[in-house]
Order: structure tokens, then C-alpha cells, then sequence
């Protein structure tokens, strides 16, 4: 597609129906994600789970196989037809799920928890390719922050969840109710048609020109390699998600330092992820869009700023009591930053990214996001909590959420300098593309 054809070019009702369709996929992914946490405080006591181990099942056991199946997908996303392969990684994560329901132990749910990762894996990386097929660069931040809804959404509902639910039919039951419904949910993704891939050289039957994936790899390696906006809107991801993957341990730092009820806390923390999340969202989406076309920066200009204005407000909520006005505000704000996250930094990561590893590079950002960012977040923040409890420490979750979200502070500078490079990059980028299709 020319670059005329791309200004000209607008999304139909049809592309709205499929984007609405991917968000909800991506609810029921995330409330998949969430749904341990969030029943942390009845989950951890019935199994007897330290929070090493609990670590371990929402970090690492998790994430190793959802982050570098995800670079496989990716390649596999770029190659065949997407549709099926969407319906293919939801049955499997649901059927899993329901595997989950039935644990005993720590060894029980690891293994489902470890093999759900290779189902949810597909999800994003085939969705955003999809979408960026679907939506014109200028729609992709409004597209990728309403498809990012699944997170605070997601978050949310299986808070919800835990709150009313949970002490009415038993976490277990919720587990088995979700898997249900995601099996139900694969067979219609089985009757989406598959897209028309933009700037992709078609063979002569109309199939995607395959590449081997060592080449994929290098071009990927390439790509990264020659533009220093993708590395740094990359390692911005990473840093930020280290107390996204700490904050797996809220729940529990509500109960036992700030003195609230288990269901009481889930269900007001799912309310105002709901509310913090779906308006970061949309703001995020439309806001880094406007950002976009009024000045001469990328949109990780505008989470620099947004970033600068929201994290003091992170810091101070860790440090005060459960009643204080600071406290629900820095929750609500805390979501609502998240929120503001995903439209711009997945548009400019499609952005810089060649049409014909979109889905690659996406899947390679998910996998340093998780494996690095979450990963770390998650497993040493279990470690680094016990390690406190165990040496005396009053609070020792107030101080590791507390440390987490002062090292998270390190995307700041790293999405200026995305910000300041990304017209250079994507000139650079789109100059290649023409010398290699003239």
C-alpha cells in the first residue's frame, strides 16, 4: 500500500466488529492471567503455598513458556492463517484452565499454569497483526489501546470475580466456569475469514511469502539493530512491567499490611481497575493518536510526560495508610496509568516494525515484557518479600512494591529518547521498504 493509499484508507464497520471481537478475546486472556492473583488470599492458604512458590507460579512457571513460545507464534502468525491459529491458542488456554481448577498442590499447578503460557502465547502477537491490517497507522494507537482494554477489563473482572464469587461457590468452581466459556468462545473464532496482509508480497495462489524462521530471526535482529526508537520503546516495556510483575503480590500486601478483607479489597480494587483502566485506555489510544499528528515526536514522547505527572502518585499510595485519600486514588491512578501504556507503545513498535515480521517483532517485545519485565517483577519480588520476612521486616511487601516502582521509573528516560528518534527510524524505515519493492 502506497503512502497515499494509507492516508486515504479508513476503517469499515467490519474492522470495528473484528477489533471488538480480539478485545474481548483478550478480556478473557487477561482475566485467565489475573485470576490467580487475584484469588492470591485464597489460593495461597489452601494450598499452602509460600510466596517463592506463588511467585513462581504467576512468574517464571508461567512466563518462560508464554514468552518464548510467543516469538514462535509470532513467526507462525507472520505465515499462516491467523484465525485458526487464535482459536487454536484459546482452546488450548481454556482446557488448561480447567486443568488449574482441579490443583493440589504447588506441582499441580504449576504444570498447567507452565503450559497455559504456550496457549495465550498466540493471542497478541496474531491479534495486533490483524489489527494493523485492519486500521491505518494513524487509527493503530486508538486500535491497540481499545484492544489493551483486556487488561484493566480482564484485571478487573477477575478481581470481581474473586470478590463475589470466590466466597460463594469456591475459587476452583471460577476456574472451571472460565475455561468453559473460553472453549465455547474458540469455536466461533473459527469463523472469521483472515485478513488481506498490507505491504506483504503475495506468491502467485495468493499465499503469504514464507521466509525460513532463521531469516525471520535475522531480520529481526536487523530491525532492532538499526532502529534505536524500537530498542528504547522496547526497554521502556521492560522496566515499567518490573512492578506490573511485583504488583502480582497486592492482594496479599492488602490483607496483611493494610489490614482489609479479602473479598471487601478485591472488590473495590477491581472497580477502580475498571474505571482507572478502561479510561487510561481510551485516553492512552486517542491521546497518543492526537500526539502523534500535533507534534514533531513519537507517542513515547507522550507517555514520558503522562509518566512524569503520574508516577510521584505511585510512589506516595505504597507509603500511606489503607484509609487515607491517597490510597484508592493511587490504585484508580495506578490502573489508569497502565491503561495510558499499551495504545502507544504497540502502535509504535507496529510502527517501526517491517510488514512482514509485524507479528514477530510484537511477539519479541511480548517475550522481553514478560520474561524480563514480569519476571523479574513477579519471582524476585516473592523472593525478595520473604527474604524480608524472614530478617524481621515489619512490612516487607510496603517495601518491595515501594523499591519495584522506584526502578520502574527508568522508562522515563528511555521513552524520551524513543520519542526524540522515532520520525528519523520510521523515514529510515520506510525508505528501505520502497528500495526494496522498486
Amino acid at each position: 500500500m502506497s503512502q497515499q493509499q494509507e492516508q486515504d484508507f479508513s476503517a469499515g464497520r467490519s474492522d470495528y466488529a473484528v477489533l471488538g471481537l480480539l478485545a474481548f478475546i483478550n478480556v478473557l486472556n487477561f482475566v485467565d492471567r489475573q485470576l490467580l492473583a487475584s484469588f492470591a488470599n485464597f489460593i495461597v492458604p489452601d494450598l499452602e503455598l509460600s510466596n517463592t512458590q506463588f511467585g513462581l507460579l504467576t512468574g517464571f512457571g508461567f512466563i518462560v513458556f508464554y514468552s518464548f513460545m510467543g516469538l514462535f507464534m509470532g513467526a507462525l502468525a507472520d505465515r499462516v492463517n491467523r484465525p485458526r491459529l487464535l482459536a487454536f491458542g484459546l482452546a488450548m488456554w481454556s482446557a488448561l484452565t480447567l486443568a488449574s481448577g482441579a490443583a493440589r498442590g504447588f506441582v499441580s499447578l504449576l504444570i498447567p499454569r507452565m503450559l497455559i503460557g504456550i496457549g495465550e502465547s498466540v493471542a497478541t502477537p496474531t491479534s495486533m497483526s490483524i489489527l494493523a491490517d485492519r486500521f491505518p497507522a494513524r487509527q493503530l494507537g486508538f486500535a491497540a489501546g481499545f484492544y489493551y482494554l483486556g487488561v484493566p477489563v480482564g484485571v478487573a473482572i477477575s478481581l470481581l470475580i474473586a470478590g463475589y464469587l470466590g466466597p460463594a461457590i469456591g475459587w476452583r468452581n471460577c476456574f472451571y466456569l472460565l475455561g468453559g466459556l473460553g472453549l465455547l468462545v474458540a469455536m466461533s473464532v473459527l469463523l472469521l475469514r483472515e485478513t488481506p496482509r498490507k505491504g506483504v508480497v503475495l506468491k502467485a495462489d495468493g499465499e503469504v511469502e514464507r521466509m525460513a524462521f532463521r531469516e525471520v530471526l535475522a531480520l529481526l535482529w536487523d530491525t532492532l539493530k538499526n532502529s534505536p526508537a524500537l530498542t528504547c520503546v522496547i526497554a521502556g516495556g521492560v522496566v515499567f512491567h518490573f512492578i506490573l510483575g511485583a504488583a502480582a503480590f497486592d492482594q496479599l500486601w492488602f490483607v496483611q499490611e493494610r489490614g482489609f478483607e479479602r473479598a471487601e479489597i478485591a472488590v473495590k480494587a477491581g472497580w477502580l481497575a475498571a474505571a482507572g483502566g478502561i479510561l487510561g485506555n481510551l485516553s492512552g489510544g486517542l491521546l497518543g493518536d492526537w500526539w502523534q499528528s500535533r507534534f514533531k515526536t513519537g507517542r513515547p514522547m507522550f507517555l514520558f510526560w503522562a509518566g512524569l505527572l503520574l508516577t510521584p502518585f505511585g510512589l506516595a499510595y505504597r507509603l500511606v495508610p489503607g484509609d487515607h485519600l491517597l490510597f484508592e486514588l493511587g490504585i484508580l491512578l495506578g490502573f489508569f496509568q497502565l491503561g495510558l501504556f499499551y495504545g502507544p507503545t504497540f502502535a509504535t513498535v507496529q510502527e517501526l516494525a517491517p510488514a512482514k515480521i509485524r507479528a514477530t517483532v510484537v511477539a519479541f517485545y511480548i517475550l522481553v515484557l514478560n520474561f524480563i519485565g514480569l519476571g523479574i517483577g513477579i519471582t524476585g519480588g516473592g523472593i525478595m518479600i520473604d527474604a524480608l520476612a524472614n530478617n524481621g521486616y515489619e512490612s516487607p511487601y510496603t517495601v518491595t512494591l515501594f523499591a519495584f516502582t522506584l526502578v520502574s521509573m527508568l522508562a522515563l528516560p528511555l521513552n524520551f529518547m524513543a520519542g526524540k528518534l522515532y520520525h528519523r527510524d520510521l523515514a529510515r524505515l520506510q525508505q528501505r521498504s520502497l528500495a526494496e519493492s522498486s
